[in-house]
């Protein structure tokens, strides 16, 4: 995880983040940088921001192509809130921020293409593609390699489940991770040719919402709209996941999403619901990414001797819940 210094120190990324992102408005709307691009994957959180907007929230969404760049929008003062894992970041580089909400579980799926490849071992000195540096489909990755007596080859960064699945039927990709959205299409499409590895106890943050420490401190009422707006839709979604595709109408998101797009979008959520959490996650989400992450190698150190506060800031998720309760 030692790149993660180097890029804190890049002026070049930075230079690059003032011409990526806008400068705030007189207003100062909330800067939201996310680490993706927005396909049916950020349409529960889109819908989320929207009802934070109802609220008097201004927000300002900016879409960069990868949750490295956006971490690093978030440090350098580009951006006021990012979306991503930011673990490493702020164990290594110490850097200024916290995260403040869990958005969503790990609910992941390794898969090879069977023409290459069978099983775990069989990707000992190969290639994989995982979403970004840091993020969770890499720390499963690396966990299972080592549960599995494996190194890999490399890894190639690509970010999007969408992008890796449509990588592994074009066949540029023969082994990486996928959601269950990209699983359903890979079982729909070519059953035969791809096998899905075994993955089991993983329990860990897949995205969370972060932001620099002054900015939660002066901006609580905002981000208190937000978390509750993101947590209500959540527990919506949660008891019915066919509201997404209402909801997405009702606020014209994703106006060019393809036919095809659009009739994913009721099952991805029926197989992410699950994933939500109801509750923004919380000190029990951070004791069990200390856990994870730790096994990974993401994190040094014991579980147990990570302090919470170090990474999380639990006060306006904890005000929020006590308005609306734990579920």
């Amino acid at each position: 995880m030692g790149f993660l210094a180097d890029r804190i120190r890049s002026a070049a990324l930075v230079s690059a983040l003032a011409v990526a992102l806008p400068a705030a408005a007189s207003a100062d709307p909330m800067r939201i940088a996310f680490g993706d691009i927005a396909t049916i994957e950020t349409l529960g959180l889109l819908i989320a921001l929207e009802r934070a907007k109802e609220q008097g929230v201004k927000i300002e969404a900016t879409f960069l192509k990868s949750e490295d760049i956006a971490a690093q929008a978030v440090v350098s003062g580009q951006a006021d809130i990012g979306i991503g894992g930011p673990y490493a970041l702020l164990q290594k580089v110490k850097a200024p921020i916290r995260i403040f909400l869990q958005l969503s579980e790990l609910q992941m799926y390794p898969v090879v293409n069977t023409e290459f490849y069978q099983d775990w071992a069989d990707l000992n000195g190969q290639e994989i593609a995982v979403h970004s540096r840091g993020s969770g489909t890499e720390a499963i990755m690396q966990m299972m390699a080592d549960k599995h007596g494996i190194e890999y080859s490399g890894i190639a960064y690509v970010p999007g489940a969408e992008v890796r699945t449509g990588a592994l039927l074009q066949g540029n990709v023969k082994a990486t991770i996928v959601d269950s959205s990209g699983k359903r299409v890979l079982e729909a499409e070519a059953p035969d040719r791809f096998a899905f590895l075994p993955l089991a106890g993983v329990e860990a943050t897949d995205e969370a919402m972060f932001a620099n420490t002054d900015y939660l401190a002066e901006n609580p009422e905002d981000v208190g709209k937000l978390v509750e707006a993101i947590v209500t839709t959540w527990r919506e979604i949660a008891a019915d996941p066919t509201v997404v595709t209402k909801l997405r109408e009702q606020y014209n998101l994703l106006p060019d999403a393809t036919p095809e797009m659009l009739a994913d979008i009721e099952p991805y959520y029926a197989g992410m619901k699950d994933a939500l959490p109801l509750n923004g996650g919380g000190e029990q989400a951070a004791r069990s990414d200390f856990a994870f992450y730790t096994a990974s190698g993401a994190l040094e150190g014991k579980p147990e001797d990570l302090k919470v506060e170090d990474f999380w800031d639990l006060t306006i998720l904890n005000s929020v819940l006590g308005r609306i309760g734990t579920q």
